[in-house]
């Protein structure tokens, strides 16, 4: 038998089945099943099922996060809906306006946990690969059906194995690294593939940068991307869960099957989660940390990468910190550092929101909102924000946005007419303050 990846380990898993090929499709059963303000939608699918009862309550997870607060009367209606749905339903992990966004959450309330399938109606599920899990995103009949049948068919994806090698240099940040390799490959260079990270670079990075590298594959086209647990992974999970466990967190459960036992058994069987050394790989890419600079995506594809350098002293007229790729109390710490004891330059807006109400409280203690709040910036409710273009920080025609999300199509923020580069946070943060794209290393006093 030859070796296997992740990707074969976590779907034979998942499909109870010892091995499975790489192409084979598998009856799947996911861990979790994850939807935002698009369940009201996805309800109405279920419905044509004729069923009172969803199969599966104790595995679907709901947060409300893409248009909060509801700025309109349609949009009100459609929470209402989800909130009642979840308590005729009896779903436990629900989670209001205001919490964050669902991605950031479900990390932060340890749902999830290394060699789990996650199924989620966001493209952006990809990012439970920072956790060793097995994330991707679906459509929302997908997830009706899930509701219904509690399995789901999946393709099990080729694999590709990115390796970076070093340490980042000062200034440059995953988000760079997730910038080049998709520069480098394309949009569509890890189509429907599972991308794994592996290298002394990416052991090397904190958590909250492994986060953005997983979340970033989904701009690649990828079914997954995978970061190996270790020491720092496990430690974060078992902090989270027992604090919940000791302030009784009713959405833990007890006993053999909590998830404390279930990470407790996982951590056992640690290494028959990775991938196995003669494992195959469709394709292999090696990458320097020294080699690396701050990049920025251009309008109108994230694979227009080119160094910051080529774009620098573009005009600006909106920045935008924030999102399930930079919106975590690294970016904000990062931005602050920039612009402590500086203003947003004048006709340029610069909106902060944060990636969840925890990571709000931190920045809050630490003084970061303070720091925004003196520099003339504007704070946001936890939650997705502008980046879908639906509700908040749209741009007039013909105005420019550099933002910290992950998407720079046009019309991404609700504006066809208008253009959105994509860099890291300090990045955004020195151009909000010289009003033109600059490195954070070159602004003046």
């Amino acid at each position: 038998m030859s070796g296997q990846t992740f990707a074969q380990k976590a779907l034979a898993r998942a499909a109870g089945l010892d091995f499975v090929e790489v192409g084979q499709v598998v009856d799947a059963r996911p861990d979790i099943v994850l939807s935002h303000d698009n369940t009201a939608a996805i309800r109405r699918i279920w419905q044509q099922f004729g069923q009172e009862r969803v199969l599966i309550p104790d595995r679907i997870a709901i947060t409300l996060d893409h248009a909060v607060p509801a700025p309109t009367t349609k949009h009100a209606q459609n929470h209402a809906e989800i909130r009642q749905f979840v308590q005729e339903q009896g779903i436990r992990h629900f989670f209001e306006v205001g919490r964050g966004i669902c991605h950031q959450v479900l990390s932060e309330e340890a749902i999830v946990l290394p060699g789990q399938l996650i199924l989620g109606a966001d493209s952006h599920t990809t990012h439970f690969g920072w956790l060793g899990a097995f994330g991707a995103g679906i459509g929302r009949s997908e997830v009706a059906t899930l509701w219904a049948t509690g399995e789901l068919w999946l393709r099990v994806p080729e694999s590709m194995k990115i390796v970076l090698e070093g340490e980042l240099p000062p200034g440059v940040t995953a988000k760079d690294f997730a910038l080049r390799v998709i520069g480098d490959l394309g949009a569509d260079g890890g189509l429907y593939m599972s991308v794994e990270f592996h290298g002394s670079g990416i052991e090397a990075m904190s958590l909250e940068s492994r986060m953005v590298l997983p979340n970033m594959m989904a701009e690649f086209g990828a079914k997954n991307a995978w970061i190996a647990p270790d020491a720092k992974t496990v430690a974060y999970l078992e902090q989270r869960l027992k604090r919940r466990l000791e302030i009784g967190d009713w959405r833990l459960g007890a006993g053999t099957h909590s998830p404390l036992s279930s990470l407790q058994s996982l951590i056992s069987n640690f290494q028959s989660l990775l991938s196995d050394a003669d494992a195959t790989y469709a394709a292999i890419h090696h990458y320097r940390a020294a080699d690396l600079e701050p990049s920025i995506a251009c309008p109108h594809s994230v694979d227009k990468v080119v160094p910051l350098s080529a774009v620098a002293g573009t005009r600006v007229q909106q920045a935008f910190l924030g999102t399930c790729t930079n919106g975590r109390l690294e970016d904000l710490a990062a931005a602050a550092e920039v612009i402590r004891g500086r203003r947003v330059a004048p006709g340029v807006r610069f909106l902060v929101i944060p990636a969840s109400s925890e990571v709000l409280k931190a920045a809050l203690e630490r003084g970061y909102i303070q720091d925004f709040v003196e520099a003339g910036a504007v704070i946001g409710v936890p939650g997705c924000g502008p980046c879908m273009g639906n509700h908040m920080g749209i741009p007039a025609p013909g105005e420019v946005t550099i933002s910290s999300a992950n998407r720079n199509f046009r019309g991404r923020m609700g504006t066809a007419d208008s253009e959105i580069y994509l860099a890291n946070p300090a990045v955004v943060a020195a151009t909000a303050v010289a009003g033109v794209i600059v490195d954070p290393r070159e602004i003046g006093e």
